[in-house]
């Protein structure tokens, strides 16, 4: 596999994603998305990073992380998603691969950015119909976003700096007009 071109940097954030192979799911029930988190609960204290914003949904993942360390990002996701496979390998009597590649990482070079991919990671139940509300979705941080549950990962420091209350953010992430206009304009950001 060639090495990876994008170099991590220390306070940089970084949009990482990765789908199952031939869009199959990752997710089988509820406690792989649990025991996921727990992975990536561990994983943030060990490797000194922040998730900012995250969604994981049934074939595929988005994380928004910042790395607070000299380690590069790349080595958490490596740990936290191998040690994810091989556990759900077992755990579904399965051998070989879940995902389709190796996992994708974005650096957000431009802070404007940041509140726009937020909104984007949160939406995506929603626009895949998996949910009517974006509230329904208990496995992405929005909730955590608009402090109608506790904060585990979510970043206040980002919230905080753009949003005056939950409310603000809550309208923000259903201005779905804004949300297609920015998913046009900054799909280098996005999925490939």
């Amino acid at each position: 596999m060639s090495q990876r071109e994008l170099r991590f940097e220390k306070g940089e954030y970084y949009h990482v994603y990765n789908r199952g192979c031939n869009k199959e799911d990752i997710f089988r029930d509820k406690e792989n998305y649990v025991y996921l988190l727990r992975l990536m609960e561990e994983g943030l204290e060990a490797y000194d990073a922040t998730l900012a914003a995250y969604c994981l949904m049934p074939n595929h993942y988005h994380l928004l992380a910042r790395q607070d360390s000299e380690t590069p990002i790349s080595e958490l996701i490596q740990d936290v998603f191998n040690r994810y496979v091989k556990a759900l390998n077992k755990w579904a009597g399965r051998r070989g691969t879940l995902f389709e590649d190796r996992f994708k990482a974005k650096h957000i070079d431009k802070e404007e950015y940041l509140i726009h991919l937020c909104r984007y990671i949160h939406l995506n139940p929603l626009q895949a119909g998996l949910v009517r509300s974006v509230e329904e979705w208990e496995f992405s941080d929005y909730l955590e976003w608009v402090r109608k549950r506790p904060i585990r990962f979510a970043d206040p420091r980002i919230i905080r700096a753009n949003f005056r209350t939950p409310e603000a953010y809550e309208r923000f992430v259903m201005d779905h007009a804004a949300s297609k206009e920015f998913e046009l304009t900054h799909r280098n950001y996005l999925l490939d």
